[in-house]
């Protein structure tokens, strides 16, 4: 697969440059197209190309309100991840010019997104930034009721943490208040992965919420329950409990195999039976977790999660599959390895295995 960052190619910029020459008559292309692709351009990752590219705007340009005014208008426009360079273009440039500034950023974030330059406008300006964010969240469209969420996040990916809102996350609750019944399923993704930032630092703040807002709204229940993710993988016995994960003594797990060895490159196989010994369909949520060998020799736990759903009465046999084949996100190591079961949180078994090395392929002489 091509990487993201080749994604700006002059064939790609042309559309915007031919629309911004149009309503700015003394724009010059060749200038733009000199600065963009000049001696470091190759060297440079997507993030990176991404501020060149509002760099060069900067350079092409008469002033940052003539440059945001232009870029305004034929915004609608340019659509897509790949205009990120617009909304970027305000993170460099606007933080001296406010008004202007958080204007573009919500006209903008409809067509890309601007939940990443409006992070330096909450650093500077937090108590009025969030003033105008709770505004947003208000706003008819889903785009910038999102960036309400998304740009106040306080372990955005690809962004720097929001260190303030990380120590202390009450001031974006009104926000998160506001949608957390919002129709648009966009939103309240957002608003669920804001929930589960606070979570890694404030748990019991999350948990508070959670009993507080369960069972009043579909919709935020679907939040509560994506936003509690990573409190249900701890299995906090607090949120298991109220998302009716009980441990049940009528419950029983057996006949739990794992074979003794597989290669790197290969499936590893594993079943077992659920049993449930009442009168009554009870529900579960099945985890397996897997201590990977590392590099150093010392072991990795990655948890998964098998199912999520209400078992009737009777015996329910589960085989899976799991593999071992390196990937670029994950490189496997020789070595004891233990696959381990969870029912609702509760340990139900193990097993150890040993991983060797993959096997040689033999070539066939002809």
């Amino acid at each position: 697969m091509e990487p993201l960052k080749n994604l700006y190619t002059k064939e790609y910029l042309t559309p915007f440059t031919k629309q911004l020459k149009s309503i700015y008559p003394d724009f010059s292309e060749p200038s733009f197209y000199n600065f963009v692709f000049d001696s470091n351009w190759n060297a440079l990752e997507l993030k990176q190309r991404i501020r060149h590219i509002s760099k060069a705007i900067d350079h092409t340009t008469p002033s940052y309100a003539d440059a945001i005014n232009y870029l305004m208008e034929i915004a609608p426009s340019c659509k897509g991840f790949g205009y990120l360079f617009f909304p970027d273009f305000v993170e460099v440039y606007g933080l001296n010019n406010w008004n202007l500034s958080v204007q573009a950023l919500k006209a903008f974030t409809p067509y890309s997104s601007s939940e990443f330059a409006v992070r330096p406008y909450i650093e500077q300006r937090p108590e009025e930034m969030l003033e105008v964010m709770s505004k947003w969240a208000l706003d008819e469209n889903e785009h910038v009721r999102r960036l309400a969420s998304e740009g106040a996040r306080p372990r955005l990916p690809w962004a720097k943490p929001l260190h303030q809102l990380k120590a202390d996350p009450t001031p974006i609750l009104p926000i998160l208040t506001v949608l957390k019944e919002d129709e648009s399923l966009y939103v309240r993704k957002s608003v669920a992965n804001h929930l589960n930032d606070i979570s890694k630092d404030h748990p019991e703040l999350v948990k508070k919420l959670a009993k507080e807002w369960y069972g009043h709204n579909e919709r935020t229940d679907w939040i509560l329950k994506h936003g509690c993710r990573t409190l249900l993988k701890k299995a906090d016995p607090d949120i298991l409990t109220l998302f009716g994960f009980h441990l049940s003594n009528d419950i029983e797990v057996t006949d739990f195999f794992v074979p003794n060895d597989v290669h790197i490159g290969e499936i590893l196989p594993f079943s077992f039976n659920v049993n449930n010994h009442s009168e009554h369909p009870i529900k579960l949520r099945i985890e397996f977790a897997i201590d990977f060998v590392k590099k150093t020799g010392k072991s990795s736990r990655k948890l998964f999660q098998l199912t999520e759903k209400s078992f009737k009465p009777g015996k329910h046999k589960y085989t899976r599959k799991h593999s071992f084949k390196d990937l670029s996100t994950r490189k496997h190591y020789p070595g004891k390895h233990r696959l381990t079961l969870f029912v609702n949180g509760a340990e139900v078994g193990t097993h150890s295995f040993d991983v060797h090395r993959e096997k040689e392929t033999s070539q066939q002489i002809t």
